[in-house]
């Protein structure tokens, strides 16, 4: 006896009484046995001296066999308080295996797990009998179900004769083999049997057979599947998944909308399965079978009946009998059952509980309903996203159709640089639906694809006609969607209807209040079933857009479009309002408007166009700070545009304006300063910090603070605190900049903020690189990154990179600060972050500098100080860039050039009151004056003052001061002399030259 480790491993368990306990301990399943019962069942009546010990003994010996086998597996064989026990499960014991194969319809693979009679050790042991038995009559009934050959069931029928499932399935191969006779003689002699032995007649199953064989009706080996007018396109894996459902499941029901392709899927997956049923695989069409048939039951059997050319023979209980006797191995194709889904839902039932070697594959827009019923929703085809590029839109199978179809019905149509823009915006607004991307193909002859995108709005008339040879539902998308709309009750059509104002989809809380019900989500249940409302990850339900708009007239026509917009819009008002963006509920409610974003958007564009101006402001305060976190300022500066006389939009405005880098920032700052809160000050010196008058913003952030303080505001302090920090490290003041950044992380750690403790993190990460600890700086920046992307908070995403391209110019590492420098520009850019975006091209130009690519690098720094001149306030990188340029204008042999920048440099750091920028400003001028004594004396000037300010200078850093250094070298008194004058000094001394 062989058995097998949880690895799989064979283990050979030596000796008669230790494979008998295994067997013992196996027929309990894992269910602990008694050592009373074990000594009973081993030994009987003629126990061992020490029974007990020497069952012991046998429990050693079979750990030992598992754990030879295989290290480990001696705990498979358990003791406790109940007994012995053995721990099995069907991947390691056949006979659990096997009746799980059973359970999901392999049989054949069920069969092939027996390698002769069961317990065949311990056949005559009575622990065993129960078992056996058991065992050996499911095998007989998958023998009953499998295909098997005459000679095999004729085995099988000799050893159990009086079996009557056994007597059917040898009958029904004997009259396929074309041995009629022998099969009306085997019936006979069952007959005969049952009489002499039992006193009994053959059952109904057996004698409905023998009525069929003597009429030849007995349907043989058939198909009447359609042949495929169309290749199948985008489908490959659908069928494949399908085939492995009806492989596995004896019930399979396609659902989805009208028009995803159903039908032709089903019909696809049967004809690859068709080898598969010895009895052939039908096709039962029961589209024409309405609710108001007079006997909807009698219609759906004279339905199959005729499909199998059956001659009808009675009542509908009699015929389903029947029909049931002589399905064999058969596929069953039930289409569009949708209509009359109860009724069909109790045939095959019926169907399926007598006839073992049925399958059942249906198409409805709503399941069945029935018990091992596998539901297979069958998708839209793929549709290319927004932006997506050109190969990638190619591979879209909903590309593919479309461009299949209208090749066929356009001569000359190809998806080229022309068209397929077109072709993936259509795709997408027809929801990657088969039908209508083939109804739209036939119409690109008349009018391109770029006249069928412009008229999708009108699409129900676009798409009126189609082929002639479909259904007459399949011929028109409006058609299609009435089909599925006849069969809703008034509750569910209401309900669907409403759903239709929506953008992008709701919760069921929010299809309620829209709705004007108390709870709707029975009906929207039912309606996912009927494949009209498409459920979405996160508890959410959409409309197709076709539906979608297909309601909307609905909604027009019962008078309700205008009230339902309504409570829209005051619904997602509210929800706005609701949100709480300021500490730890931040992620969550990000989720969640996140996933509104079309609602909102539908919502503010009623509430503008209806003169709801109220609503109007009160939705854009609400999200102007999800905006802001989301890197959507042009989004918001377009809303918040739309209610131009509101103060509160126009604070938040004003700091848009200064994100976005416009120039008339300024004067929509001066127009609504006196009105802002607290948080509306800080908002703008918060965005014009990075352009603007530092002063001025100081003295924001100082009302702001007293005003925060004063109503306990904790968030409001932190981000105060945490704005301060750059203006301190604008100002290189690094007790202040660690003061507030360690101030404000407490806070926002405090409250649970996450934006709030990147914001902190990453001037840490700035006091890290200042002070030069370049490898703490770089851990907090990827500390910050990564907490960033996760909450997808993609401006702070941007920033971060931006810094970490910095901190690796500091440390010399130059192709990794490109790599951050090029995923920054990228990101700010499609965000819209004006000055990280500026912060990343800094990077990128520096790390130009270095490697020698000196062209690439004046090209970037000018373009940063272009931009910047056009600003009617100063940006804070100018002088940086301009320090830059001034190297590189000097390293191109400009002397002349780069004295001029540094110089101009020089005023716009003390403007600022940066020493730093100053101390770097002298030393480039230092570098390409003439005057190499007044050098030495700029020269001494900024080393005494970083010297006094505990300014670091960075190892990349010295290669441009040793060039200044160098040419002012013998100017000893000069340089003293420079070390006791401060910085503005120092210049005093250039501008009386």
């Amino acid at each position: 006896m062989t058995a097998w480790t949880d690895a799989g491993t064979p283990v050979v368990v030596q000796g008669l009484k230790v494979r008998a306990l295994l067997a013992d301990l196996l027929v309990h399943e894992g269910r602990p046995v008694p050592a009373d019962r074990l000594m009973d069942d081993l030994w009987g009546s003629d126990l061992p001296g020490n029974p007990a010990g020497t069952l012991s003994a046998k429990v050693s010996q079979l750990r030992r066999a598992f754990e030879d086998a295989e290290p480990g597996s001696r705990a498979l064989v358990q003791s406790g308080p109940a007994g012995y026990s053995i721990a099995v499960e069907s991947a390691t014991y056949d006979a659990l295996r096997f009746h799980e194969l059973l359970s999901c319809g392999a049989v054949d693979d069920a069969l092939k797990l027996w390698r002769g009679p069961a317990y065949a050790d311990f056949a005559d042991s009575a622990f065993v009998e129960t078992a056996v038995a058991r065992l050996t009559d499911q095998r007989l009934s998958a023998c009953e179900r499998a295909d098997l050959s005459v000679a095999e069931l004729s085995d099988l029928v000799r050893a159990h004769p009086l079996r009557e499932g056994l007597r059917v399935a040898q009958m029904k191969a004997l009259y396929r083999a074309g041995r009629q006779s022998e099969a009306l003689e085997s019936f006979d002699s069952l007959r005969e049997l049952l009489l002499e032995e039992l006193g009994l007649d053959p059952g109904p199953e057996v004698v409905a057979l023998q009525q069929s064989i003597l009429q030849q009706d007995l349907p043989r080996a058939r198909s009447n599947l359609p042949a495929p007018v169309t290749e199948l396109i985008g489908r490959s894996d659908a069928v494949a998944d399908v085939d492995a459902c009806l492989a596995s499941s004896r019930l399979v029901t396609l659902t989805g909308p009208g028009g995803v392709g159903k039908t032709r899927l089903a019909l696809a997956a049967a004809s690859a399965a068709a080898e598969r049923f010895a009895d052939g695989v039908v096709l039962v069409e029961l589209a024409a079978i309405t609710p108001s048939t007079l006997s909807v039951s009698n219609a759906l059997t004279d339905a199959v009946q005729a499909a199998l050319n059956l001659r009808d023979t009675g009542e509908a209980g009699a015929v389903v009998d029947r029909l049931a006797a002589v399905m064999g191995s058969r596929l069953l194709v039930l289409d569009n059952c949708e209509q009359v889904v109860e009724e069909v839902a109790v045939l095959t039932d019926r169907l399926l509980a007598v006839a073992p070697g049925l399958r059942v594959l249906a198409t409805s827009r709503e399941p069945l309903g029935l018990a091992g019923e596998v539901v297979w929703t069958v998708p839209p085809l793929a549709i290319p996203e927004v932006a997506a590029e050109p190969d990638v839109v190619r591979e879209c199978s909903a590309v593919q159709l479309f461009v299949t179809r209208a090749a066929a019905a356009s001569r000359g149509f190809a998806l080229n640089a022309e068209t397929i823009a077109d072709v993936a915006v259509l795709c997408r607004r027809l929801d990657g639906i088969p039908l209508a991307l083939e109804l739209a193909a036939t119409r690109v002859r008349a009018l391109g694809v770029r006249g069928l995108v412009a008229r999708l709005d009108d699409r129900f008339r676009l798409l009126a006609t189609g082929h002639r040879g479909a259904a007459p539902r399949q011929q028109t998308l409006h058609a299609m969607i009435d089909w599925s709309w006849e069969l809703l009750d008034q509750a569910e059509q209401s309900v669907l209807r409403r759903l239709a104002v929506h953008a992008d989809g709701c919760t069921a809380e929010a299809a309620a209040a829209v709705c004007g019900e108390d709870d709707v989500l029975d009906v929207l249940v039912r309606l996912v079933d009927r494949s009209l409302v498409v459920p979405v990850d996160g508890g959410r339900f959409r409309l197709l857009e076709s539906v979608a708009a297909y309601c909307i007239d609905k909604l027009r026509a019962a008078g309700e479009l205008e009230s339902v917009r309504q409570r829209h819009l005051s619904y997602y008002v509210s929800v706005a309002e609701a949100a709480q963006l300021f500490g730890g509920e931040q992620s969550r409610w990000l989720q969640l408007l996140d996933d509104d974003t079309g609602n909102f958007r539908t919502a503010l564009d009623r509430a503008v166009a209806t003169g709801q101006l109220e609503l109007a402001e009160r939705l854009v305060d609400a999200l102007a700070w999800y905006w802001f976190l989301r890197g959507r300022h042009v989004e918001a500066l377009r809303s918040l545009e739309a209610v131009p006389g509101s103060a509160r939009a126009g604070v938040w405005r004003a700091g848009y304006m200064y994100l976005l880098g416009r120039p008339e920032a300024a004067a929509e700052r001066d127009r609504w300063v006196d009105a802002a809160d607290a948080l509306g000050q800080w908002w703008i010196a918060y965005a014009a910090s990075d352009a603007g008058d530092l002063p001025a913003c100081l003295s924001l952030l100082d009302k702001a603070l007293k005003r925060f303080e004063a109503d306990g505001n904790q968030w409001g302090i932190g981000a105060v605190l945490a704005a301060r920090a750059k203006h301190a490290h604008v100002r290189a003041d690094l007790p202040a900049l660690y003061d507030d950044a360690c101030q404000s992380i407490t806070i926002f750690r405090a409250l649970g903020d996450r934006w709030g403790v990147l914001q902190a993190t990453s001037w840490f990460g700035a006091h890290a690189e200042l002070v030069g600890d370049f490898a703490e700086a770089e851990r907090l920046h990827l500390e910050g990154l990564a907490a960033a992307e996760e909450l997808g908070l993609w401006p702070e995403v941007a920033n971060e990179l931006g810094m970490l391209g910095w901190t690796s110019i500091r440390q010399g590492r130059y192709e990794a600060a490109q790599k951050y420098g090029e995923r920054a520009v990228r990101l700010a850019t499609e965000q819209g972050q004006r000055s990280t975006q500026a912060l990343a091209e800094i990077v990128l130009a520096f790390a130009a500098r270095r490697t020698g690519a000196l062209d690439e690098a004046s090209e970037r720094l000018q373009a940063l100080i272009d931009f910047a001149r056009q600003q009617q306030e100063a940006v804070l990188y100018l002088s940086l860039v301009l320090e830059e340029l001034g190297f590189v204008r000097e390293l191109q042999g400009r002397p002349e050039d780069a004295l001029e920048l540094h110089m101009e440099a020089f005023q716009v750091s003390e403007e600022f009151e940066s020493l730093r920028g100053m101390c770097w400003a002298l030393e480039g001028i230092a570098a390409c004056h003439p005057d190499k004594a007044l050098a030495a004396v700029l020269l001494g000037c900024a080393a005494a003052t970083r010297a006094s300010e505990n300014y670091l200078m960075a190892a990349t850093e010295i290669e441009d001061l040793d060039r200044a250094v160098a040419a002012a070298s013998g100017h000893d008194e000069a340089y003293r002399r420079g070390a006791e004058l401060g910085p503005a000094e120092a210049f005093a001394l250039l501008v009386r030259q």
